[in-house]
Parts: structure tokens; C-alpha cells; sequence
């Protein structure tokens, strides 16, 4: 898999996660302690968030981390071994 695809696949998935919870981008950035536009950013895929950050994302979120890396890998249908 392209690592590329598997960052733009985590947004969609924080994305998805964040709407299913009724949070807007702003209310849930200001819940993370994130800036909007770094949470924009994130969810677009366009940049590579730290395992840091990625832990408050799945903290606010109320879902465990590794759900949100296999829902990544799952929505490619691919191996990340090669992503490194």
C-alpha cells in the first residue's frame, strides 16, 4: 500500500468518526486540543499526524487507536507492510 493512501485513509476514517458524533471540526479541535486547520489537514490526508496526537484524536473520539488504524487499512483492502 501506498503510505500516502493509508494517511489520506486514516482522515477519512477520524473524519467519518468525528460526523458519526455530531462534533463540528472546530468544537472537536478545541475537545482534542488541536488547531482547526491541523485537524482539517489531518483528516485530508495531507499531513503525517504523530502517534501523540493520534492518541488524542482516538481519546476524543472514544475509540481505542488500533480501531482507528484498521479501519485505515481495512477501507484499502491492501498490506501496509510495504508502507515504511
Amino acid at each position: 500500500m501506498n503510505c500516502d493512501r493509508l494517511r489520506i485513509n486514516l482522515g477519512h476514517v477520524i473524519r467519518d468518526s468525528r460526523h458519526a458524533l455530531g462534533y463540528s471540526q472546530e468544537g472537536f479541535a478545541h475537545i482534542v486540543g488541536l488547531h482547526r486547520t491541523y485537524v482539517g489537514a489531518v483528516e485530508r490526508g495531507e499531513r503525517n499526524v504523530s502517534l501523540t496526537n493520534l492518541a488524542r484524536i482516538a481519546k476524543a473520539l472514544s475509540t481505542p487507536l488500533s480501531s482507528l488504524l484498521r479501519a485505515a487499512e481495512e477501507e484499502a483492502g491492501e498490506d501496509t507492510a510495504a508502507c515504511a
